[in-house]
C-alpha cells in the first residue's frame, strides 16, 4: 500500500514538473516570438517614395526561419513599407495563445505612424477556429483600420495545413467582399517551404512577395490615388 502510494505522489509531482516545464517552455516562444516582431518593426523596407503600405500578419510577415528576416515576403512590395508580423497570429482572438495578438489587437500599433494601404496577411493559423471567431477578429480589423483601404492575403495551401486552407479562403474572401476590402486568394499559389510543411523557404518569400506586389499596384492605382 505504501508503495502504491509513493508512487501516486511521484506521479503527481512529475505531472505539475511537466506542466510547468511546457508552461515555461512556450511563455519562452512567445517572449521570442515578441521580440522577433519588434525588431521587424524596426526594419522597414524602403523600395521607393510615395506609398506608406502597413503590413500585419503573422510568422510569414515576421519572418520566422529566415536567416534575414528583413527580407520576408513584405521586402518585394513597392513603397515604404512597415511590418507587423507576429508569429503564430491570425484574424481570431485565439490563433494565438501569446495573449492580445491578434491582427486588431495589434493594428492600433501598427497603424500609429499612418498608412495609405494595408496589406492583412493570414489565415494559417486560423485553422482551428469556427467561421464566428474568424468573423469577430475580422470586424474587429475592420474597425481598427478605419477608412484606410486594406487588401486581405489568405493563406496559402502549406503542406501541414492545406486541407484547412479551402474554408479559411472561403470565409475571408467572403468577408472581405462585405465589408470592402480587396481579397486575393492563395490556394491556388505553387510556393516553396522547409521541411516543416508550414514556413516559406527564402525562395517562396520572393514569390509570395511578388504574388501580393501585383495586387499592391492595382489596389494602390485604384483605391489609393483616388483618396489623394
Amino acid at each position: 500500500m505504501l508503495t502504491l502510494l509513493a508512487a501516486l505522489a511521484a506521479s503527481v509531482v512529475l505531472t505539475f514538473q511537466l506542466t510547468d516545464d511546457a508552461e515555461g517552455a512556450f511563455a519562452q516562444r512567445c517572449e521570442r516570438f515578441a521580440e522577433a516582431s519588434a525588431w521587424r518593426a524596426d526594419h522597414d523596407n524602403d523600395n521607393g517614395p510615395g506609398t506608406r503600405v502597413v503590413v500585419i500578419g503573422d510568422s510569414y510577415s515576421a519572418g520566422l526561419r529566415l536567416d534575414r528576416p528583413e527580407e520576408s515576403w513584405p521586402a518585394h512590395l513597392p513603397g515604404t513599407v512597415h511590418v507587423d508580423g507576429f508569429s503564430g497570429s491570425g484574424f481570431s482572438a485565439r490563433a494565438s495563445g501569446c495573449g492580445p495578438v491578434s491582427f486588431a489587437d495589434r493594428a492600433p500599433r501598427a497603424l500609429a505612424d499612418g498608412a495609405d494601404l494595408v496589406v492583412a496577411e493570414g489565415g494559417l493559423n486560423d485553422y482551428d477556429r469556427t467561421e464566428a471567431e474568424i468573423t469577430e477578429g475580422f470586424r474587429r480589423l475592420v474597425r481598427a483600420v478605419g477608412d484606410v483601404p486594406m487588401l486581405v492575403v489568405g493563406p496559402p495551401p502549406a503542406p501541414l495545413r492545406g486541407r484547412h486552407v479551402a474554408r479559411v479562403d472561403e470565409v475571408l474572401g467572403d468577408l472581405a467582399a462585405r465589408h470592402g476590402a480587396t481579397y486575393l486568394s492563395m490556394v491556388d499559389a505553387d510556393l516553396r517551404y522547409l521541411d516543416d510543411g508550414l514556413h516559406l523557404t527564402p525562395g517562396g518569400h520572393e514569390e509570395f512577395g511578388d504574388l501580393v506586389a501585383a495586387s499592391v499596384v492595382q489596389v494602390v492605382e485604384v483605391e489609393v490615388a483616388d483618396r489623394r
